[in-house]
């Protein structure tokens, strides 16, 4: 008896039924001080609910395991994705139980809600489901799964504590790069909607030569092959293949600001993955930078099938610095590392034009030997503001700045526009969507 109590004491928890079932004796006792007629009603009474609780003790703890639980997740989450989690519970009573399910979700999501409650009968499996957000890269320490279990009688809960303890890898996001490679693959790609982008010209890169259907370009037609064949052929051209498509990351303060949990980095870096998959999928080779006061982490632009890999095992470790941006550094490392004409988006943010004007002769140097396109944001909260009716002289005041600074940003692109460098100003949520777009009209424009 002493090594049952030791074993499962701290696992044995009263219900709120059998403390009803008490309180309701305590009453009968009082009631029989008034009426003598209720004889031994309340000893009775008393003594069922005991038996009825060392039953429910046997019976829940007869089996070493009457319960198993395990949670199952994928091997690494994706950042600023909804990432789904399972957790199977299996009965092996031969009864049917009422059981609470609790899992210790890591501290950085602070949300203490992963409480569910469900019927199970005997031998009967059940999978719960949920999602989970992480905002921030690094590595996320799940804990306990807690199972409380009660039998029909439900005056105790058994208490099993399954060692769920698993740390899982935050990882920049790659859920939804499948969806990205279909839709790059036929040049469509749009947020909620369906984007043409229109091929302009002809790619001299010959790819095979084909039977005519109708629509083919009438131009192609191969009269030496159609001789032979004695039916319509065309050459087909395919986009310029193996070019350096290089992802810049500024990981300067600018990069610190908050938009919907992540930072503007980590929207940088997520964009970066998806774009670096496009690429390479376009046969063409992808490659990384990363700046702030130095030179971060280089990534030589690649196609091979581990290049997606190096490039987020590289970003992510990456971290927002306090100090700004040393362009020049950039620039040399670009001289130095890029061998060749190829793209570099790089990814900033500007607040104010003097601030581009302090950066752009060195954006201009390195534009003479690369396409750029510089990206920075839109600052969405300004945005609301300015779209605000005024309601006093203070509220003129802030929609009068707020305009100001969203003015200043489209004189920022115009800037850069007309020095010859490639701008986008967009929103947070629309960056991967709106710089997959921008590379694949330079593809269909044959500018790179």
């Amino acid at each position: 008896m002493k090594k049952f109590f030791q074993q499962y004491y701290n696992n044995l928890f009263l219900s709120d039924r059998l403390f009803a079932a008490l309180g309701l004796c305590i009453v009968l006792f009082l009631l029989k001080f008034f009426f003598a007629w209720m004889g031994d009603i309340p000893e009775i009474a008393t003594g069922a609910v005991f038996v009825l609780f060392f039953i429910d003790i046997f019976i829940l703890y007869r089996n070493t395991q009457g319960i198993d639980v395990k949670r199952i997740t994928s091997k690494r989450l994706s950042n600023g994705d909804e990432n789904p989690i399972q957790i199977e519970i299996k009965n092996s009573y031969g009864f049917g139980v009422n059981a609470r399910v609790i899992d210790e979700v890591p501290f950085q999501f602070q949300l203490r809600d992963k409480d569910f409650k469900l019927h199970l009968k005997s031998a009967e499996v059940k999978s719960i489901h949920y999602n989970l957000r992480p905002t921030k890269r690094g590595e996320y320490d799940f804990g306990f799964i807690r199972a409380y279990i009660s039998s029909p009688l439900g005056l105790i809960n058994r208490r099993y504590n399954f060692d769920g303890a698993k740390i899982l890898p935050v990882f920049p996001s790659f859920i939804n790069l499948g969806q990205y490679e279909l839709m790059a693959a036929s040049r469509y790609l749009t947020e909620f909607g369906i984007k043409k982008i229109r091929k302009i010209g002809q790619s001299s890169e010959f790819d095979q030569i084909k039977n005519y259907v109708g629509g083919d370009d009438i131009r192609t037609i191969n009269w030496k092959a159609t001789a032979r064949k004695g039916g319509l052929m065309v050459n087909t051209y395919t986009d310029e293949k193996s070019q350096n498509i290089y992802c810049v990351i500024d990981k300067s303060r600018v990069m610190r600001m908050p938009f919907e949990g992540l930072s503007l980095l980590d929207y940088a870096i997520n964009a970066t993955v998806a774009l670096s998959k496009v690429a390479m999928l376009k046969e063409d080779k992808a490659g990384l930078i990363t700046i702030s006061e130095n030179i971060g982490a280089v990534v030589p632009a690649d196609r091979k099938a581990s290049q997606l890999g190096s490039i987020m095992n590289v970003l992510y470790k990456e971290k927002t610095r306090y100090l700004e941006s040393n362009l020049e550094a950039l620039y040399s490392a670009v001289r130095s590392v890029v061998k060749q004409r190829g793209l570099l988006v790089f990814f900033t943010n500007f607040e104010s034009l003097s601030a581009l004007q302090r950066q752009l002769p060195y954006l201009k140097r390195i534009a003479k030997y690369h396409l750029l396109v510089v990206v920075f944001f839109e600052n969405t909260e300004l945005k609301e503001l300015s779209t605000e009716p005024a309601k006093d002289v203070e509220g003129i005041y802030h929609k009068t700045i707020a305009e100001k600074f969203i003015y200043e940003k489209k004189l920022m692109v115009k800037e850069l526009n007309k020095h010859g460098i490639l701008a986008i100003l967009t929103p947070p949520q629309k960056l991967t969507v709106n710089v997959i777009n921008q590379y694949l009209a330079l593809k269909a424009q044959q500018r790179i």
